[in-house]
């Protein structure tokens, strides 16, 4: 498992949380808006952060950004349904992906496909979850059936894998400048 200094968990649970509240209220990206990050944070809390303690901590984080985003920003309320709780274990199989994979991690370029099958396999169980309990339990849909939900996970499921893909693969190459620098940095032995 990957294991943070003390220091370097403080700035990226910080800067993980900044983010959260700038792209949270955006779902979709525009010239003025970058995509919104969630996937991709519950995907590197799993992957750095042994604390257990994160994950409620930024899935309060992400409720009280939707509630600030509907009540004081003006955002849609549309996505707030019953169906809002499963956004639960929904985070929670990206983060489990996320320590999958900080189990199975070497720092090197054979490990890339463990890191696409995790992303893959926690986006999707993260986008059934989310989509499935809107689109079955969230009252926004008179008639609901398998053969409509499937055709709505190949119109939206694309553009969330693209947008978890684009904030991980700058987070990897990222972590991998940042540990060529420590590693350039440290004594030879």
């Amino acid at each position: 498992m990957y294991i943070l200094s003390k220091r370097n968990a403080v700035i990226l649970a910080v800067a993980l949380s900044i983010l959260m509240w700038l792209t949270r209220d955006h779902h979709v990206a525009t010239l003025t808006h970058l995509p919104d990050a969630s996937w991709a944070i519950f995907f590197l809390l799993g992957f750095y952060f042994r604390q257990r303690m994160m994950l409620p901590v930024f899935l309060a984080q992400a409720a009280l950004a939707d509630y600030v985003a509907i009540t004081q920003f003006g955002v849609d309320d549309y996505c707030v349904t019953a169906a809002y709780p499963f956004l639960i274990p929904a985070y929670f199989s990206l983060w489990m992906a996320g320590r999958w994979y900080a189990a199975h991690h070497q720092f090197h370029a054979r490990s890339l496909p463990l890191f696409a099958t995790a992303v893959a396999t926690g986006a999707a169980a993260c986008e059934l979850i989310s989509s499935g309990s809107f689109y079955f339990l969230g009252g926004r849909f008179a008639d609901t059936s398998l053969t409509e939900f499937a055709s709505r996970l190949a119109q939206y499921f694309p553009g969330n894998l693209a947008n978890v893909a684009l904030y991980l693969g700058v987070a990897a190459l990222i972590h991998v400048l940042i540990t060529n620098a420590q590693h350039s940095a440290s004594p030879a032995q």
